[in-house]
């Protein structure tokens, strides 16, 4: 049997309506993103986590920029961040829980970018850039930032070491998509922050 042959029959088994052909063609788009469509976007993007899903509240905010900014605003004009310099950030409007990011290699930092780092905490954080000497970052919907004593991971987030930096947010390419995975990981999530004594939402407020 010829190459063309075999494709041919195994493109015909794969269109059946078998749980087989189902389990075989699962199977087959799992290694593809993995080890063909992951490593052809981190050549790309120059980022070991070249796709990142948002997974918490923090850079959520609740109304439009403005408002936001009424609110909000105080913290970081004592950071010397104007209005407009903020409006001038990349994503200034914030991020919400399950938005999917595009992360390129974070060559220069610049106040206003919001990049993901590596920290105390279980999984990568996405902040936006306060701070460059030293470098600091801060979570648009948080009143605060992160330091050892206010949080349970005791992450740090007012001296971030450059090499911890995963990459920056460059685009927000299907908002809300991440959900689909968010799904299977929010009850072990709720189960880790009552063991904890946390109060934990799945939803943004």
């Amino acid at each position: 049997m010829s190459i063309k042959e075999s494709a041919n029959k195994f493109w015909s088994f794969l269109k059946e309506d078998t749980w087989q052909s189902w389990l075989v063609s699962l199977i087959l788009i799992v290694v593809i993103i993995k080890f063909i469509f992951f490593p052809i976007m981190t050549f790309l993007t120059g980022s070991a986590l070249p796709l990142v899903v948002v997974e918490s509240c923090s850079m959520y905010h609740e109304t439009n920029f403005d408002s936001w900014w009424s609110q909000n605003g105080e913290w970081y004009i004592s950071k010397n961040i104007s209005k407009e310099d903020f409006k001038n950030s990349p994503l200034y409007k914030g991020l919400n829980k399950g938005d999917i990011l595009l992360v390129t290699r974070e060559r220069d930092p610049k106040i206003g970018d919001i990049i993901i780092f590596n920290a105390q905490a279980k999984y990568p954080l996405i902040h936006r850039i306060v701070s460059l000497d030293p470098l600091q970052t801060k979570g648009d919907h948080n009143t605060a930032q992160l330091v050892p004593g206010n949080n349970p991971y005791h992450v740090d987030e007012t001296n971030i070491q450059e090499n911890t930096i995963v990459g920056k947010a460059s685009i927000k390419i299907i908002p809300l998509l991440g959900w689909i995975k968010l799904i299977w990981f929010e009850p072990s999530k709720i189960s880790q922050a009552k063991a904890q004594g946390l109060q934990y939402s799945s939803f943004c407020r």
